[in-house]
């Protein structure tokens, strides 16, 4: 049977399930190929660390370009992670002929175009399955199964930390901060937890997913980005009680003009969303084409064996493509400049919850306001606190984000208002 070889860059996280899967599965894997996927090396920073998966140190090295450069490879898998030296590192491996499997999320986000184009120039594959949503199959879904579609939404749940925390603070009644400890000490959320806290993950995520989806170009800078350190306990309470979940979801749209926008944020979910019920370090991703209607895509969406997972069913279609000659059948697919829509345009429904003085003509001032500003009130509630004040809650019909900020803004100058203690958005 013929060898097609692999190299790998790193044997962390994502490394170790994938040489693992490889191991343990290799006849199947075989029999499915026609061929023997075989590791020829495997790049290390340190070659004398314990690791969570048995290899033999003859295929280790220290050394990437001694992984980079062998002509003996055909299949170059890079599960380092980062931009630098990965970019450069890939380039070099096209060069050399060789097939590209990543799962660089924050790479791709960021300068991945020249890699695809770099590829598809050489006629050799760039499978990047493990980037987004670990094991979920949602890159080739939309390069491929979905293909017919003109896709008008993407809409997920792509960040397992963030979606963990907002669980248990959903189920517990707890704030942030001691719900993130909780994280950090199981293993959820990372000592310095910013990436994932801030949005950069889903960001990264999500203008890889909307490039395919709308065959434009999104950099992660063009990304509109929220992350969920301002979200407390009564807000999520609030939302259970006007039937919402609380979510970091990742949205991009392509408009009927040919706009697209693309944005991370919290936001309230009605409880018959399909993106409601996904909890804890669980992902989904849902799709809206105009064939196929709405399809949603589940799993898990990090971790060791099911980014695994996603990186060996890359080079399983990157071999069956060397054996019938066909690699970089499928390209890079972003041949569009589509423009994004300025975020001062883009449109929401918005939550705001604000304590004021309980009074006559209180509601009314604040109402007035936003009216001035051109915002539309949908519900309000209003529960009376122990002191002289009340807790307000107000829901607006769509309006201009720019306008509802200038309104708050206003709002939180008010002689009867104490104070304005969150605004989140509300998707339908």
């Amino acid at each position: 049977m013929r060898q097609i070889k692999i190299g790998i860059l790193g044997l962390g996280v994502v490394g170790s399930g994938t040489v693992r899967i490889l191991q343990e599965n290799a006849e199947a894997i075989s029999q499915r190929v026609g061929a023997e996927l075989v590791i020829k090396k495997i790049a290390v920073r340190t070659l004398d660390k314990k690791r969570d998966v048995d290899v033999d140190p003859a295929l280790l090295t220290d050394n990437s370009f001694e992984v980079i450069d062998d002509p003996e490879i055909d299949i170059l898998a890079e599960l380092v992670g980062g931009v630098d030296p990965c970019h450069g590192f890939l380039h070099r491996a096209i060069q050399n002929g060789k097939n590209i499997v990543t799962a660089n999320k924050e790479l791709m986000a960021k300068s991945g175009h020249d890699l695809l184009d770099a590829a598809m120039a050489a006629q050799k594959d760039f499978f990047l399955e493990g980037s987004v949503a670990g094991g979920i199959p949602i890159i080739a879904a939309l390069k491929e199964s979905l293909a017919g579609n003109n896709i008008r939404e993407v809409m997920g749940i792509v960040n397992g930390t963030t979606n963990y925390i907002l669980t248990r603070m959903t189920e517990e009644g707890a704030d942030f901060t001691p719900t993130l400890a909780d994280a950090q000490r199981l293993g959820y959320a990372e000592a310095d937890p910013t990436s994932d806290v801030d949005g950069h993950d889903a960001a990264y995520k999500l203008a890889i997913l909307s490039s395919l989806a709308f065959n434009s170009t999104v950099n992660e800078d063009k990304v509109a980005r929220q992350g969920i350190r301002h979200i407390q306990a009564r807000d999520i309470a609030v939302a259970r009680d006007l039937g919402y979940k609380i979510k970091l979801i990742a949205s991009a749209q392509c408009h009927p003009d040919g706009r697209m926008q693309a944005r991370v944020h919290p936001a309230l979910l009605p409880n018959k969303h399909p993106l409601a019920s996904v909890n804890d370090v669980f992902n989904a991703v849902l799709v809206r084409g105009d064939a196929v209607g709405d399809v949603m895509f589940y799993g898990r969406g990090a971790g060791s064996m099911p980014t695994g997972s996603a990186v060996v069913g890359d080079l399983i279609a990157c071999a069956r493509n060397i054996l019938s000659n066909a690699t970089g059948r499928v390209g890079c697919t972003c041949h569009l400049t589509r423009p994004m829509l300025p975020s001062e345009q883009v449109q929401s429904k918005f939550y705001v919850r604000l304590h004021a003085m309980d009074k006559p003509k209180v509601l009314a001032s604040i109402a007035n306001v936003y009216g001035d500003f051109d915002v539309s009130i949908e519900s309000v509630v209003q529960r009376a606190l122990p002191s002289d004040e009340a807790e307000i809650v107000w829901v607006t019909h769509k309006s201009r984000e720019h306008h509802l900020l200038g309104a708050l803004d206003v709002i939180s100058r008010l002689p009867a208002v104490s104070k304005v203690y969150n605004w989140i958005r509300v998707e339908e």
